[in-house]
């Protein structure tokens, strides 16, 4: 036999490649940044003052998802596809005939007006993820076409050309009145 060898590779230098990979990978790579649900949360109650204002029973639209993802609205249940209908009748009421704008049916029942209408929505702790997404979107959707009717109508203008005096002012025609307690066990 002769004299034999076996061939080897220096690996030195292949943890410096290695290194090298993982920082240029690292530096190049994008992380994702999820932005979450778009919220303006109310601004802080002062010190001394009394932020808890009743609400009349006729102007609370109550919004329960159980486990199952199943939607109750008032007591009763619903479907996702009926429960932006059923806001906007409830918001855009009128009960007590004060709003000019508003073409509701002014049931005894439902909100006396968009001003005073406010929904209570409670999502049960093992609810899925995306029965509560899908709920914030349809109240979204209600309070946009609500909004989107009132710049057609009152304002007279597209939706598109309004400016920031008047998106305050649909704002202050249709406030988004949202109260969500805490979780249920």
């Amino acid at each position: 036999m002769r004299n034999s060898t076996t061939p080897s590779v220096n690996a030195g230098s292949m943890a410096d490649i290695a290194f090298l990979l993982l920082i240029f990978f690292l530096v190049t790579s994008m992380i994702p940044n999820n932005k979450g649900i778009a919220r303006n949360l109310p601004q802080a109650c002062p010190p001394g003052a009394d932020c808890n204002i009743p609400i009349k029973k006729n102007n609370l639209f109550t919004i329960h998802v159980n486990e199952t993802g199943e939607i109750m609205a008032n007591e009763t249940r619903t479907t996702v596809g009926q429960l932006k209908e059923e806001l906007k009748k409830f918001i855009d009421n009128n009960a007590d005939k004060t709003c000019i704008y508003c073409k509701g049916e002014q049931l005894a029942e439902a909100s006396d007006n968009p001003k005073k209408a406010s929904i209570s929505l409670s999502i049960h702790r093992e609810a899925p993820y995306q029965s509560f997404i899908t709920v914030q979107d349809e109240i979204e959707k209600a309070y946009f076409e609500l909004r989107e009717t009132y710049v057609s109508e009152v304002l007279k203008k597209d939706v598109s050309t309004i400016t920031d005096a008047e998106l305050k002012k649909v704002q202050e025609a249709y406030p988004f009145r949202i109260i969500e307690p805490s979780q249920q066990q």
